[in-house]
């Protein structure tokens, strides 16, 4: 998805919900560069209420170690933009929810910000589940600031859907 689609990233979203409902989980989100869109998206859904458990908005780095416990260490080393932090606000968005999910956003949306190892456009993910499971991905997308954030929640939740719908019954 590289343009903006409200309707489709709301699609999405009730996808994730049916799977979770179905399965009796509920999820948590923790977002930097999104800002909170995915939450939106999410709130969007009649019955979110009753599968999301809440959202993280933590664009600072003292935010993304205060409410989620992400390592200052972690920061110093990798970077807010890195698998390893996004992994982390996962985690510690499961360790501070009563979810059985979580995923999480950090990324460069721009139009400034990016550096040559880590141009505008590099969004890194994680996702966190039950039995210990958490995944990691980097992506860079092209567009404005508007079309890498809406990208970067569609591949957050089609990335859930993946791993929370691949799951053994």
């Amino acid at each position: 998805m590289s343009d903006f689609d409200q309707t489709a990233l709301e699609e999405l979203a009730a996808a994730v919900g049916r799977l979770l409902l179905a399965s009796g989980e509920r999820l948590a989100t923790a977002e930097s560069c999104t800002g909170g869109w995915l939450g939106q998206c999410i709130t969007a859904v009649a019955g979110s209420s009753r599968w999301y458990d809440r959202g993280f908005i933590t664009y600072s780095n003292e935010a993304k170690s205060e409410l989620l416990g992400v390592s200052p260490g972690i920061l110093a080393a990798h970077g807010a933009v890195s698998e390893a932090t996004a992994a982390a606000m996962a985690v510690g968005a499961l360790a501070h929810s009563r979810a059985a999910w979580a995923l999480a956003i950090t990324g460069i949306a721009g139009p400034t910000g990016g550096s040559p190892d880590r141009p505008v456009g590099t969004v890194c993910f994680a996702w966190a589940g039950p039995d210990e499971q958490l995944s990691t991905a980097t992506r860079r997308f092209a567009g404005q600031r508007e079309a890498v954030r809406a990208q970067s929640v569609a591949h957050a939740l089609a990335g859930l859907l993946e791993r929370a719908g691949s799951r053994p019954a």
